[in-house]
């Protein structure tokens, strides 16, 4: 067995920070790469106050809990999307929504 350079971390050991009012993230894990992967938690209600345009990469999001909707359509929890380089959405919740956000490039 090999663990070394394993990291991991608690989400509620994780500090959390207001994106837009109503719209919260807490970082996992960063790598000097920007590589990272975060938690984000939408209010009910609320959303993202501009375009979130994927750039210089991909995004990838598992919604945990509630009804994630980018602009068009509704995920309901359980629910994994890739977001390629490139394409842009306004991340929002009519009911709240807590996911999984990975970058897996910088």
């Amino acid at each position: 067995m090999n663990l070394n350079g394993i990291e991991w971390k608690n989400e509620a050991a994780a500090e959390r920070s207001e994106l837009y009012p109503g719209v919260h993230k807490k970082t996992l894990w960063q790598h000097s790469s920007g590589a990272k992967a975060l938690i984000v938690e939408i209010g009910a209600g609320h959303k993202f106050l501009e375009l979130d345009v994927h750039q210089p990469g991909p995004e990838e999001v598992f919604v945990l809990e509630g009804i994630f909707n980018d602009g068009v359509r509704d995920y309901p929890a359980g629910t994994f999307i890739h977001n390629p380089t490139g394409s842009s959405h306004i991340p929002q919740s009519a009911t709240g929504c807590k996911l999984l956000v990975f970058f897996p490039e910088g």
